[in-house]
């Protein structure tokens, strides 16, 4: 009979606890003053780049071949596949105990005057016990606890996942980048080569005139210091090619080595206009905006459990066993020991510890809505940013190659004069020495508006929603 009225009480509580609102605020997303337009766009068209996937954007093959590689073995993304997975699971662990939870025990022993179910020694005799039970206990969530805090580990996993999807995005532009610089470092280093030999080449000449009694030591000794200080220049760019080649090696996740690669010069060409999109959305984009949104609700739903906290915590319980005080007699139906009951603990006096932990939690709300904010407005400076920069590398650009065109005839015109003997060797080295660090210039900008696609290709958040072997299956 009492076990019937006892399954009858079962269906009610589970509607109870179905029927029961979840203390605390329900997370609303702040409101958010996010522009029409991105400031130095020069368009506002709805489509963006970091729609794109990323081999899309950078069409070099050999640049193809270590993103792919660098998804494949990065160890960051490992990492940070681990962390997901951690967070992962303490979603259940913070869900299970809306669940039952069933547990067993046991103990058997032997001894004299020992205390196992009187409050007095037995006088000196030797008695044994043994007890094997099961147990359950099952917290009713009326008051939502559990439930928030389950929501908070569930916003705290999806905002992991967010952040792999960062260090995918940062992954990829790493390597562009070093890629894109690497390219930068090698036409820098044929730049002085051919600085070198073509003052080697002056030098021959003004030893020769100098045997021939034709130019000045001075003239010599200056086309010497110019030899020297370019071929100076080429050991340097070899320290940066090399360190360059063992970073990208890293980010592939292999010891250091050279990197397959091609030429600045032959980089497939750009867009004119680099479309960026809405601000609006660049919130639905990003990684690090969303991941900062689910820290944003995990610390909303750990108010409304900080505030379950100052009610009852109601639970069930029960126990089933065996309980003999001696072994022989266990199996008989008399040791059977079982209880149901109901239990209920609550605060009565804590010292404030209750009330400070919920303004605590509020408080935490606060510094993660400041973050979040903080956050937009940073994707907003950084799309900017990138913008403007591509827009006045590519303008510098051309000056560059301008001045390059003009400075290779200017040598050119300075060494007939030179030869023909209408100028001095002066006019020659100015030249020179003009022409070749505007050629290093040009080659410096031309790698940087490549790294300024790379810059707003990250700041748009692109380059993350596409499964590596999708990459690997559309090259």
């Amino acid at each position: 009979m009492k076990t019937i009225e006892y399954r009858r009480l079962f269906p009610l509580f589970a509607l109870v606890l179905l029927g029961a609102c979840a203390l605390g605020p329900n997370y609303k997303r702040p409101a958010v003053d996010t522009p029409e337009g991105y400031r130095f766009a020069l368009n506002q068209a709805t489509n963006s780049i970091g729609d794109l996937p990323w081999w899309e954007v950078f069409k070099d093959p050999a640049l193809q071949d270590l993103i792919y590689a660098a998804l494949t073995n990065n160890y960051d993304i490992k990492q940070a596949v681990a962390r997901v997975e951690q967070a992962r699971q303490q979603v259940t662990v913070a869900r299970s105990p809306l669940f039952p939870q069933v547990g067993y025990s046991g103990d058997i022993g032997r001894g004299k005057n020992a205390l196992f179910n009187v409050p007095t020694p037995q006088n000196g005799v030797t008695t044994s016990s043994t007890q094997v039970n099961a147990n359950a206990l099952w917290e009713i969530d009326l008051w939502g606890r559990i439930r928030r805090l389950t929501e908070a580990a569930q916003a705290n996993y999806l905002a992991s996942d967010e952040a792999r999807r960062g260090v995918i995005i940062t992954l990829i532009s790493d390597v562009a980048t070093a890629y894109f610089s690497l390219l930068q470092f090698d036409q820098e280093i044929q730049i002085e080569i051919a600085a070198t030999n073509a003052y080697a080449g002056s030098l021959r000449i003004f030893n020769d005139r100098l045997i021939n009694g034709v130019a000045s030591k001075l003239e010599t000794d200056r086309a010497a210091a110019a030899l020297a200080n370019a071929a100076a220049l080429i050991p340097q760019l070899q320290i940066q090619i090399a360190s360059t080649e063992n970073q990208i090696s890293v980010l592939l996740g292999r010891n250091p080595g050279p990197v397959r690669r091609g030429s600045l010069t032959n980089q497939p060409p750009l867009p004119v206009d680099v479309p960026a999109g809405l601000p609006s959305a660049l919130l639905q984009r990003r990684p690090d905006i969303l991941a900062s949104e689910q820290s944003l609700v995990a610390a909303n739903a750990n108010i409304g459990a900080s505030f379950a906290n100052f009610f009852p915590q109601i639970g069930l319980t029960t126990f089933f066993g065996k309980v003999s005080p001696e072994l022989s007699a266990f199996t008989s139906g008399s040791t059977t020991a079982w209880n149901v009951g109901a239990t209920v603990a609550g605060p009565l006096f804590q010292g404030g510890r209750l009330l400070a932990e919920y303004r605590g939690s509020k408080a935490r709300f606060e510094e993660a809505k400041a973050a979040y904010e903080l956050t937009i407005v940073n994707a907003m400076q950084e799309v900017s940013s990138a913008l403007i920069s591509r827009e006045k590398l590519a303008e510098t650009a051309i000056y560059d190659a301008q001045a390059v065109t003009a400075l290779t005839s200017a040598v050119q015109v300075s060494t007939e004069r030179y030869l023909n003997g209408k100028s001095s060797y002066f006019e020659v080295l100015q030249a020179q020495q003009e022409l070749y660090p505007t050629q290093r210039a040009l080659a410096l900008t031309q790698a940087n508006e490549l790294i300024s696609v790379v810059t707003l290709y990250k700041a748009l958040g692109g380059g993350w929603d596409t499964p590596v072997e999708q990459s690997q299956a559309s090259r």
